[in-house]
């Protein structure tokens, strides 16, 4: 079948479709043979998915007998894979690493964080990989020279022991990578013995990996063995090919080329002892674009010979010729760029064209499929969802959340809330349950709600038997000390099907419905299966391992895919075929993406221990790149910027560009701007789609609304509202609106002022009842046993510590107050009407002291600072006026008592004790001022303006966004506006 001499090998160039290219010249090669002759060639490929693809096209001309095809990670034949054992699955590793760390980190806590026990894990996983497919034992570890290393070495030695028993030959359990290199050593020895006659090839691998590399080696060596290489650049000359493999396998060499596109094949090469010139065309097919990949070739150059361009650069053809359907976009942003790609895929799929986006980066890819869904577009997305974004996957791991701490009402309405969620009966009901809680848990402020609270209030909505479901289902589901993995397993996934089950029924079916559930439930009952290999875990470390596991899988989308448009991984690229190609996000740390940072070796240990290269990857991207960018009609996409960061191009976009702008002899500066010109329309496209609709400005507004709705009660603290913002008391008096209180409520200022005069109002009553008690370490173990009652540890001790500091002055003053007068009213209400106005104004006083004579001692706390006596002359007279009202009778506890002072007691360090300016302006007065205040806002010229006067311009108001402030100034004008 092969008559040529020496090492077969044969390759495809860039741009060809692979498969179909593999499939021609095979059929080519088959031609005049039995139509069974074929079924002996033996066809091992490098993935699954070019399998399939080889398969479909075997079977679309004609019907005929198919070749045997091989999984290259499965290069057989039976006989081969029968003699070996079953390997143990990646899961189970891992889980057996993670125990064995985990009890290396309990002996040894200095070398390394618990946090980073799983990613340690996973890491040295792949680590044991890589050594065992490039056959390095760790034996070769333990010798390296690391006289010149920090002690960093010898603490990663001491992870890497604890896996020597895995690389035992006799290792009964042997995984995947393992198993991998024992079937190709055996089948070598087998060929070796009796060299098979049958035609076997190996098709689309770089031999990137070592137990790859060695194969196609053994292939090519055989009688009837060929190898077919996948995009191999026919147009590099010699003596780049050279420079390209000097010192490939050179002990101890740590800079090879191995970021170049084809130093792979340049390794294969020079270990088959064969030249470039000793690689055939496997087929007559040329490329869609010669002239580009000459081009290509010489701006990918490895990177010490670029000066090579000067001196082949001319020799170039046409450069407007060989970017002939290329087009290069560059948007200003990703959601830009986005865009455009989402109008030229939509204009694929009106044409009828079959398109693909092919990109590393899956926040691209979703940016893209939500554009395309506007136009009811839903792309063939090759990698489909990870399976922890799917509804069961993110059910489960919020449900796992439940086992590291207390119930948040965060939490609880997270769970509630997920469509999931109650899904076996009455699903209506408990959507309407929960909604009335939520406004509930806001309104209540429960930032950790408790089963007896939720059960009175299901109560009082005669939904009991919700309630007990949900206290049955969230409470106390906290987990304590470390538990086997299987435990937790069995409770976890009984613990979520009793939430989708719901509070009336036993079927959880739903969590395991449709595509997603059911990928879930495989990946679950493999957890469940190797659980017995994992080790004890404490809560938060088993919420980890179990997001961990569910994010290694995916799922592909539930809706019908458009059959033409397409979005590709770049290893799907290699396999697949399509009209139109957009290479996107061709940016430095994107495409191609930065080598994850190595935790256990760095370069030079790698190359002196044979391990590969970070360049590696970048290499094999390269590849992909200079595989697809040869198609015949090529989009290459970037954005300047990524969320306001500047980006870099590719190298190889920067590449290109700076090869064709220095050639101007051969039209390369007219060539760029030809391929900018052709994206951009499709800018100016998607730009148009961003363009805001123009809208007019709002202006500040100040509404009148009808007298009849003007509000005829306030209380004495939106006084000051009224006065500095009156659109304020518009919108939550006139509007009848409300700002909702956020769900986990955090320790904030009005949390603290409260929690601080619940420790007053009921120390003082206590102090009254016995004044032996009236002493700092009283006063503290009453604040101390209040706020062990919220639920924030840190800021618990910050409150103490600062009334701590006042507790001294505090309490010295409080001896001086209760012998002027007696404390006898708290949180005491009053009111007092304008009769001419039909207003009233209402008060609730914090406490009120009554002295001997009869006098009225109005006390406000202050957690912060008392307002100035300016400030209470303007804007704040909430103590004025409750001096007001006491003259005026308003307070019915203590009618006829006569108002005597009013002071604000700080409770900040060096406030202390001050007095409202009731001396400059007396009751009288500020009833007088009131009245003429409320009567200019029940006059219907009076409007209601926004932010009239803040105390400061950068302070936030609850309907500042209601006012539409930022569409103007508060120095404009305001617009009143007349309301009906």
């Amino acid at each position: 079948m092969f008559e040529k001499q020496g090492a077969h090998l044969f390759g495809i160039d860039p741009g060809i479709d692979f498969p179909a290219a593999l499939v021609a010249g095979l059929r080519a090669r088959m031609a005049g043979q039995p139509p069974h002759a074929i079924a002996k060639v033996e066809l091992i490929v490098n993935t699954q998915r070019m399998a399939r693809r080889i398969e479909a096209l075997f079977r679309k001309d004609s019907a005929s007998f198919l070749p045997k095809i091989r999984l290259i990670t499965h290069p057989g034949p039976p006989e081969v894979e029968a003699a070996l054992p079953r390997p143990v699955s990646g899961l189970r590793r891992r889980l057996e690493l993670t125990g064995l760390i985990s009890k290396l980190l309990d002996t040894s806590p200095d070398l390394a964080p618990r946090a980073a026990l799983f990613d340690l894990a996973d890491s040295l996983s792949a680590l044991m990989d890589e050594m065992q497919i490039e056959d390095v034992p760790t034996s070769v570890l333990e010798d390296l020279d690391v006289t010149d290393q920090s002690g960093h070495w010898e603490r990663a030695l001491t992870f890497l022991r604890i896996v020597n028993r895995y690389f035992d030959a006799a290792d009964p359990t042997p995984d995947a990578a393992a198993l991998q290199k024992r079937a190709i050593d055996l089948r070598l020895a087998m060929w070796a013995e009796k060299p098979p006659m049958h035609p076997i090839i190996i098709a689309g691998s770089t031999g990137s990996r070592g137990t790859t590399h060695r194969l196609m080696q053994a292939v090519a060596a055989l009688p009837n063995g060929a190898v077919v290489l996948p995009g191999f650049d026919f147009d590099m000359p010699r003596h780049v090919w050279d420079q390209l493999m000097d010192g490939v396998g050179e002990p101890g060499r740590i800079m090879p080329a191995e970021d170049h596109p084809q130093y792979r094949f340049g390794k294969l090469l020079a270990d088959v002892n064969a030249t470039p010139q000793d690689v055939y065309r496997w087929t007559d097919d040329r490329a869609p674009s010669p002239e580009r990949n000459k081009l290509v070739s010489l701006a990918l150059r490895p990177a010490p010979v670029t000066d090579q361009w000067l001196a082949d650069g001319p020799s170039l053809p046409s450069l407007a010729v060989a970017t002939q359907g290329l087009t290069l976009l560059e948007a200003t942003t990703k959601r830009e760029e986005a865009l455009a790609i989402a109008l030229r895929l939509r204009q694929a799929a009106e044409d009828g064209v079959t398109a693909a986006l092919i990109t590393p980066d899956r926040v691209l890819t979703r940016q893209v499929t939500a554009a395309l869904g506007r136009w009811g577009i839903v792309p063939d997305d090759s990698a489909g969802t990870p399976v922890q974004l799917s509804p069961p996957g993110r059910l489960l791991r919020h449900v796992a959340k439940l086992f590291e701490g207390d119930l948040t009402a965060e939490a609880l309405l997270t769970i509630l809330k997920h469509p999931l969620c109650h899904a076996g009966a009455e699903r209506g009901d408990h959507v309407l349950m929960t909604n009335k809680l939520e406004l509930k848990i806001r309104r209540e402020g429960w930032a950790y709600p408790k089963a007896e609270e939720l059960l009175a209030w299901c109560a009082t909505q005669e939904r009991a038997d919700w309630g007990e479901w949900i206290v049955r289902s969230f409470m106390d589901q906290r987990g304590h000390g470390e538990r086997a993995l299987s435990v937790w397993l069995d409770h976890h996934i009984s613990l979520t099907e009793q939430i989708v089950a719901g509070s009336h029924s036993e079927d959880s079916s739903a969590l395991w419905d449709k595509k997603a559930g059911r990928k879930v439930r495989e990946i679950v009952d493999d957890l469940i299966a190797e659980a017995p290999y994992g080790t004890d875990l404490s809560a938060s470390d088993y919420g980890s391992l179990f997001g961990s596991v569910l994010a290694k899988g995916e799922v592909r989308d539930r809706d019908e895919p458009h059959p033409h448009i397409r979005i590709w991984g770049t290893m799907e690229a290699r396999v697949m075929g399509a009209d139109l190609l957009i290479l996107s996000s061709l940016n430095e740390g994107t495409w191609p993406q930065v080598p994850p940072a190595d935790p256990w070796l760095n370069r030079r240990m790698r190359a002196d221990s044979g391990l590969l290269l970070p360049e590696r990857s970048i290499g094999l991207s390269a590849h992909d790149f200079q595989q697809a960018i040869a198609g015949k009609d090529v989009w290459l996409t970037r954005a300047a910027k990524s969320d306001d960061v500047e980006t870099v191009p590719s190298r190889w976009v920067n590449r290109l560009l700076n090869l064709m702008n220095g050639l101007p002899g051969n039209g390369g500066p007219d060539a760029v701007k030809e391929m900018r010109s052709r994206a951009k329309p499709w800018l100016d496209y998607a730009r148009q789609m961003d363009a805001p609709i123009p809208a007019l400005r709002a202006h500040r507004p100040s509404p009148r609304p009808p007298v009849s709705a003007r509000p005829r009660e306030l209380p004495v603290t939106q006084i000051k509202t009224l006065i500095r913002d009156p659109y304020a008391v518009y919108a939550q008096r006139v509007l009848k609106l409300r700002p909702l209180n956020p769900l986990q409520r955090i320790p904030d200022a009005l949390m603290r002022g409260i929690a601080v005069h619940d420790i007053l109002e009921t120390y003082i009553k206590r102090t009254v009842a016995d004044p032996s008690i009236l002493t700092r370490d009283q006063f503290m173990a009453e604040a101390k046993a209040r706020l062990a009652e919220i639920p924030f540890p840190l800021v618990r001790k910050l409150w103490e510590a600062r009334l701590d500091h006042v507790a001294t002055s505090f309490v010295t003053e409080e001896i001086a107050r209760q012998n002027r007068a007696r404390p006898k009213h708290f949180e005491v209400t009053g009111k007092s009407t304008i009769n001419e106005l039909g207003f009233t104004l209402t008060a609730k006083a914090d406490r009120v002291d009554i002295d001997e004579r009869g006098g009225a001692w109005i006390y406000d706390y202050k957690t912060g600072k008392p307002p100035s006596v300016a400030e209470q002359e303007h804007f704040d007279k909430q103590m004025l006026l409750e001096a007001a009202l006491v003259e005026r009778n308003g307070f019915e506890a203590f009618e006829g008592a006569h108002f005597e002072r009013a002071i604000h007691i700080g409770l900040k360090a060096g406030t202390g004790e001050q007095e409202a300016p009731t001396d400059k302006i007396p009751p009288a007065q500020v009833w007088q001022e009131l009245t003429t205040l409320i009567a200019a806002y029940l006059d219907e010229a009076q409007g209601f303006t926004s932010r009239r006067a803040v105390q400061m311009e950068g302070q936030e108001g609850d309907y500042d966004h209601l006012a539409r402030l930022g569409e103007w100034q508060p120095s404009d004008e305001p617009v009143q506006e007349i309301l009906k």
